[in-house]
C-alpha cells in the first residue's frame, strides 16, 4: 500500500495527513521527548534519535505490508509555517477492524488539530479499506485522549483492569468504538464544570490539591453519620479516587461536581452536585457535605442557591435547562433540612424509613424540589 496525502485544504487553517519521512526525525524526537506523550503511550524513556529513526523505518514497514498504516498530521505553527505536529495511525486486524492511536506535539494542543485528523483518517480507514468498525484504547486518566475520541464519536464501552502495558508495568484501560455510518461527532453531551462566583462561595471544579480537606470532611463524625455509603475508615486514597472519578460523571452527563470553596483563601469548604442528569426527562437532585470548619456560616446554603440556579437557567444562558430540582434530606439532620429550606425550595413529601444510617438505625428521607419558574421568580 502507498502511504496517501490527505488535506482539509478547504479549512481556515487547513491539515494535511502525509507520508512520514526521515526529514520528519527531529519533530518526532522533539515530540516524543514531552511528559505527556512519554506518561500516556508505549515510547521509550528516555526517547533518543535512534528511537525515531527505528519508528519512521517502521512506518515504511507496516505501509509496505499493509498491516500499521500511520501519517504524519502536519499543521500550520504560529507563524504560518507548515510543520509536523503528530501522528495518526490505524493498525488493521485483516478481517473489517482496526485500533486507532494517535499523539500530538504540545505547540499544536488546543487548537482542534487532533479531532479533526482523526476524523480524517477514520473517513479514509471506512471508505478506502473498508473498515467496519474502529477500535479506540487509552491508560485510564488520559483525559485529553478521551476528549479526542468522544469529538470524533467513539463510544466507551467501558473500562478493562489491566487492559494495557508500558514499560513492564499494566494499567487499567478504556476501551471504545466507531462503527462505519455513525457520525464523526459526539454521541453525547460533555458536561464542563463552570465556575460560579458567589458572596461567600466560590463553586469550582475539583482539584488534586483539594484531598487533604476532602478526607477531613469525610472523615467528621458528623459527615459519616448522615452519608453512610462513605468508607470508613476514609483515607486520602478515597479522596482521590472521588476527585479523580469525578470527570467520568462530567463525560457520562451524568451529574456536574463542584468543590464548594473559600472566596478568600480558595480552601476546599464542602462539596455539591447536581446528580441524575443522563436521561432524555432528567431532572437534578442536590447532593453536599460541609467541612466541620465552615458549617453555621451560610455557606452551603447560598452554594445549593447557586447550583439550583444554574441547573434551571436557560441552555442558551450557559445553563442545563431543567425543569425541577429535587433534594432529600435525613429526617433528624437538622442542618441539611434548613439548608434546603432556606435555599428556597419546598418539602413535598417524606419517604419513611428509608436511610439505613452509620450507626445501624433508619430514618426518614424528607423529600423537597423547587420549580424553574419559582427559582427565577
Amino acid at each position: 500500500m502507498q502511504a496517501p496525502r490527505i488535506s482539509d485544504g478547504q479549512h481556515p487553517d487547513p491539515i494535511v495527513l502525509r507520508p512520514i519521512t526521515p526529514d520528519d526525525v527531529d519533530a518526532e524526537v522533539e515530540m516524543c521527548q514531552d511528559p505527556q506523550v512519554q506518561r500516556w503511550t508505549t515510547v521509550p524513556v528516555p526517547y533518543l534519535r535512534e528511537h525515531a529513526e527505528y519508528f519512521v523505518d517502521k512506518v515504511v514497514r507496516g505501509w509496505a505490508e499493509g498491516t500499521s498504516l500511520e501519517l504524519g498530521i502536519e499543521a500550520l505553527d504560529d507563524e504560518g509555517a507548515p510543520r509536523l505536529a503528530g501522528n495518526v495511525g490505524l493498525r488493521l486486524d485483516g478481517t473489517g477492524g482496526a485500533a486507532v492511536g494517535f499523539a500530538l506535539a504540545p505547540w499544536a494542543r488546543g487548537r482542534g488539530v487532533m479531532s479533526r485528523a482523526l476524523r480524517m483518517m477514520l473517513t479514509f480507514g471506512f471508505r478506502q479499506l473498508d473498515l467496519q468498525v474502529v477500535h479506540w484504547q487509552a491508560h485510564e486518566g488520559n483525559w485529553a485522549s478521551r476528549r479526542v475520541a468522544w469529538a470524533c464519536g467513539f463510544r466507551v464501552e467501558g473500562l478493562v483492569r489491566g487492559l494495557l502495558t508500558a514499560r513492564g508495568e499494566r494499567h487499567d484501560g478504556w476501551v471504545a468504538s466507531i462503527v462505519r455510518g455513525e457520525h464523526m461527532s459526539p454521541a453525547q453531551p460533555w458536561l464542563s464544570v463552570p465556575e460560579i462566583l458567589g458572596e461567600r462561595v466560590v463553586l469550582r471544579p475539583w482539584r488534586e490539591d483539594d484531598v487533604p480537606r476532602v478526607v477531613e470532611a469525610c472523615s467528621d463524625p458528623l459527615t459519616q453519620q448522615w452519608l453512610p455509603q462513605l468508607p470508613a475508615p476514609y483515607r486520602v486514597s478515597d479522596a482521590q479516587w472521588y476527585i479523580r472519578s469525578r470527570e467520568e460523571q462530567h463525560a457520562g452527563a451524568h451529574g456536574l461536581y463542584w468543590c464548594v470553596a473559600d472566596p478568600v483563601d480558595d480552601r476546599c469548604i464542602g462539596s455539591i452536585a447536581l446528580m441524575g442528569l443522563a436521561g432524555p426527562h432528567a431532572e437534578a437532585e442536590i447532593g453536599y457535605w460541609a467541612h466541620p470548619d465552615a458549617r453555621g456560616r451560610g455557606a452551603m446554603t447560598e452554594a445549593t442557591r447557586r447550583a439550583v440556579r444554574h441547573a434551571v437557567l436557560p441552555a442558551d444562558d450557559g445553563g442545563l435547562g431543567l425543569a425541577r430540582v429535587t433534594l432529600r434530606a435525613a429526617a433528624h439532620n437538622t442542618a441539611s433540612n434548613a439548608v434546603a429550606r432556606a435555599a428556597g425550595m419546598s418539602r413535598i413529601g417524606l419517604a419513611r424509613a428509608a436511610e439505613r444510617l452509620r450507626d445501624g438505625s433508619f430514618d426518614d428521607f424528607v423529600l423537597y424540589d423547587v420549580l424553574a419558574d419559582e427559582v427565577q421568580a
